[in-house]
């Protein structure tokens, strides 16, 4: 077992280790800038792109879990199928985010406080990355494709080369042609439609059977469609819960001043270097829980479980030793502003906290994805969104200001892998679901 998760993981752990990295290096970039508000715009515009693009985060993960559980069971006409319906709706959905950038814009902002120079640079960074959005949801659906398929090295390639192509121009067009956050912006978008590039050739290269099937009357058959469009909306309505909170978090530090925003952009990005680090087991126990559920093999599926904890976890206390040796170091290579690094290293606690905790909550909703159960995770999040964070970063801001926004944030982490726990009987190691 310990054999299958690290053949999965380990390309999942480098490919999703590249996406930090891209914003890390666009984060120190930016932030050796000679004005703050730069970096501020970053993560404003990085910001509504999150809550936009993690909400259809349901084509890579919806679209794992289901192909998985096809792959399980053999049937290539549902892989084809389920592939199709992810497709057409990645492309759809990209086109009309193009279509509504207005709205789109008017609403972030609207609902941002932040200083006028900020919003200026983050609106043009915005009207400019949008242009990517077919792109981009395609490949989420492409790459949730692959790993339902148990493949783990063709998403590495997409992401490595997808965020060194990304680098390169973000680069060239701030160092070379002198541009400022708007650089950055047009960086990602050429990579994303190179990766969509990329991305066909790979499939037509190994997976040319399976053809993608637009019959209309096959992809719309109401019974797999109605599992598709239940699956998703959950993991939608989970996704955008979870967006809101780390949008919230975004949009409070905001208020509090440029210098607070700036801070808890670097911090925030050492909390998404673990994420996504611990999310290449997470990915692994989503292709193998799916393919195990999927041929009702239930031993191998708790083992799936049980292994993918140890190393979860144990990553997870890797990287809060690190933090907690290499602190200091870590911020000087975001920033070289000294208020910044002093205010880094005030609230770097959390920092060192979260590995270990949130760990938990990131490989239970892999298992959950690749079981399909996703109403108990969908409920689960609203329930740690609605009940616990909003409620104590309203008390605890109030009382410690920043502290008090990290306090809530860590909390709220901690809390989903708790709910999930106190879920996993009925909606996973139930013998009922595999008969």
């Amino acid at each position: 077992m310990n054999k299958k998760i690290l053949r999965l993981a380990i390309p999942n752990i480098l490919s999703n280790l590249s996406v930090p990295l891209l914003s890390s290096v666009d984060t120190a970039v930016v932030g050796h800038l000679n004005d703050v508000a730069y970096l501020g715009a970053i993560a404003i515009g990085s910001m509504i792109f999150n809550f936009l693009y993690w909400g259809f985060g349901f084509l890579r993960m919806g679209t794992t879990g289901l192909i998985a559980q096809a792959y399980g069971k053999k049937d290539e006409q549902e892989i084809s199928l389920i592939f199709s319906r992810s497709i057409a709706t990645a492309v759809i959905s990209g086109l009309l985010l193009i279509a509504l950038q207005e709205l789109i814009s008017f609403i972030g902002f609207y609902l941002i406080n932040a200083s006028p120079e900020v919003e200026h640079l983050a609106s043009d960074y915005f009207s400019i990355r949008i242009y990517a959005a077919p792109a981009a949801l395609t490949l989420y659906a492409v790459q949730g494709w692959f790993l339902g398929m148990q493949n783990a090295k063709y998403p590495l390639i997409l992401a490595v080369s997808v965020n060194l192509v990304n680098i390169f121009f973000n680069l060239l067009f701030i160092y070379e042609f002198h541009m400022k956050s708007n650089g950055v912006a047009l960086g990602t978008v050429i990579a994303q439609y190179f990766g969509l590039g990329l991305a066909g050739f790979l499939y037509v290269k190994k997976y040319s059977s399976y053809k993608i099937n637009f019959d209309l009357k096959k992809i719309f058959d109401v019974e797999p469609l109605k599992r598709f469009v239940k699956v998703n909306f959950d993991i939608l309505v989970r996704t955008l819960s979870l967006v809101f909170v780390f949008s919230y978090f975004t949009a409070v530090s905001a208020e509090m001043g440029d210098d607070i925003l700036a801070v808890n952009t670097i911090l925030f990005q050492l909390w998404m270097i673990l994420s996504y680090g611990v999310d290449g087991f997470a990915f692994a126990s989503e292709s193998l829980a799916g393919k195990y559920k999927g041929s009702k093999d239930y031993t191998m599926f708790k083992r799936t479980i049980r292994y993918s904890f140890y190393w979860g976890i144990g990553l997870g206390i890797i990287f809060s030793f690190a933090y907690l040796i290499f602190g200091k170091a870590i911020l000087t290579i975001y920033t070289d502003q000294k208020n910044l690094i002093e205010l880094g290293i005030y609230y770097f606690t959390w920092t060192i906290a979260a590995p270990v905790i949130n760990s938990i909550c990131y490989i239970w909703d892999g298992i959950y994805i690749g079981a399909t159960a996703t109403k108990a995770m969908r409920n689960s999040m609203l329930i740690c969104t609605l009940v616990i964070f909003l409620p104590l970063q309203l008390w605890a801001t109030s009382h410690w200001g920043n502290q008090g926004l990290w306090f809530s944030l860590l909390v709220f982490m901690f809390s989903r892998g708790v709910i999930l726990t106190i879920f996993s009987g009925k909606n996973i190691f139930n013998m009922n679901l595999f008969k």
